[in-house]
């Protein structure tokens, strides 16, 4: 069966795609429509470009405005409201305005005040959200789809795919990974799961045949004080970094849950190991003296590191 393989970058990692299909032109037509869609996501939701709807919307929360959404909007604005509840306010899409402090450029942590300052400017519970309406409580509030934009990329792509007719590929967006199907021989995709201390080796992979698995860790982007490691992931109460796990991955039906997962996994710190353990997911967790633990398809992983 041809294969189909598109290395590409996008929402600033590195992205591929590997689809089979019974037609080569046809297969390829398809990734030229999954990547243009994820383009297209990039651009709307990037809070790194002026042109982009994030920014528009943060021009109206910065004077503490009102705005109307679209639906395609308004369903990613419903399931942040949904992990901010579940997580107890911890999964915050208004927490970004406190990357003005944390810039992770030079080795010393922000200033207390600064991050104060910072403070009263987050929190969903300042926001107003009635569909298809937006209202902000404060002067200066932002929104960041960061923490699932990219989930809802890749799972918007392998959606695309399986109505295009493929059955067997895997999308990899920066590491959040939607695999559909097995290889066309009938084996299943493996998975690699980076080593947080070495980030450029693997702990070891997964096989999977279907779903999703995203991770979320510090490893990319943080910083070692007096000894002590503080990633990028930030407490919305506190505005400092969470301590105590370094890296999560979950393995579930949608990329979107998998992600949001993770991610409130490590905004608990140590608490979100018991966390994971009550949802019953597949998940591997690695904390900052090197431990591990988990469930699910990670138990060989788990035995056998390296």
């Amino acid at each position: 069966m041809p294969v189909c393989h598109q290395v590409f970058k996008a929402m600033g990692s590195p992205c591929e795609l590997h689809l089979h299909g019974p037609d080569a032109a046809e297969t390829r037509r398809v990734a030229a429509s999954v990547i243009a869609d994820v383009q297209r996501l990039e651009r709307r939701y990037s809070r790194y470009r002026d042109d982009s709807l994030t920014s528009a919307i943060n021009r109206v929360a910065a004077v503490a405005g009102r705005c109307e959404v679209d639906a395609e909007t308004a369903a990613l604005l419903d399931y942040a409201d949904t992990c901010y509840r579940e997580s107890d306010g911890l999964f915050d899409i208004t927490s970004g305005v406190l990357r003005r402090a944390w810039t992770f450029e030079n080795a010393c942590a922000p200033e207390p005040e600064a991050i104060a300052a910072l403070l009263d400017r987050v929190g969903w519970d300042r926001v107003v959200w009635k569909r298809p309406f937006l209202s902000f409580g404060r002067p200066g509030m932002e929104i960041d789809f960061g923490g699932i934009g990219k989930e809802y990329a890749a799972d918007r792509a392998a959606a695309l795919c399986l109505d295009a007719g493929i059955r067997s590929g895997l999308i990899n967006l920066g590491g959040d990974v939607r695999v559909i199907g097995a290889l066309p021989d009938g084996d299943p995709w493996r998975i690699g799961i980076r080593d947080p201390e070495r980030p450029e080796t693997l702990l070891g992979g997964v096989l999977m045949t279907g779903g999703a698995l995203a991770t979320s860790g510090d490893y990319a982007r943080f910083l070692r004080i007096d000894g002590r490691r503080y990633g990028h992931i930030l407490d919305p109460r506190t505005g400092w970094p969470v301590l105590g796990l370094v890296s999560v991955s979950v393995i579930a039906a949608s990329c979107l849950v998998a992600g949001s997962l993770s991610t409130i996994a490590m905004l608990k710190g140590r608490a979100g190991i018991e966390w994971l353990h009550s949802l019953d997911v597949p998940h591997l967790w690695i904390d900052a003296d090197g431990g591990r633990g988990g469930a699910g398809v990670f138990a060989d992983l788990l035995k056998t590191p390296g």
